[in-house]
């Protein structure tokens, strides 16, 4: 049974370590770091928008617009890097279909943000 437990010792002490690192940076940086709060530091931060205006105000919709092209270009990315990797790993005939569906899956894309930007979604006035 020691032996069994001695297998999780390296795990231990690092999370042992991890604990006192994330303790030690806490209250460095409580202790070190500079205080001068302002009413306009300590205000919460709202999607852009005043914090006590009335829920029913009409706002520009183009922040979201942005905000969801964001999102769809990090997916794009975060599928892009594992497909990258393991590319290589396929055989000849799988490779090629992978890479060909990547390449149209990044047509679509591409032809989206052109269409987005003709039509000016991406401005701001």
């Amino acid at each position: 049974m020691d032996a069994f437990l001695l297998e999780y010792l390296p795990i231990v002490i690092f999370i042992g370590i991890a604990a006192v690192l994330g303790l030690v940076f806490l209250f460095g940086a409580a202790i070190l770091a500079p205080s001068a709060p302002d009413p306009e530091k300590v205000s919460a931060y709202e999607c852009g928008f005043n914090a006590f205006d009335d829920s029913r105000m009409k706002f520009d919709v183009r922040f979201y617009l942005v905000s969801i092209l964001f999102i769809i270009f990090d997916l794009e990315v975060a599928f892009l890097f594992p497909w990258a990797v393991s590319l290589m790993k396929l055989p000849p005939d799988v490779s090629q279909f992978a890479f060909w569906s990547m390449m149209t899956f990044l047509g679509v894309l591409t032809i989206g943000f052109v269409y987005e930007w003709k039509k000016g979604a991406l401005e701001w006035e």
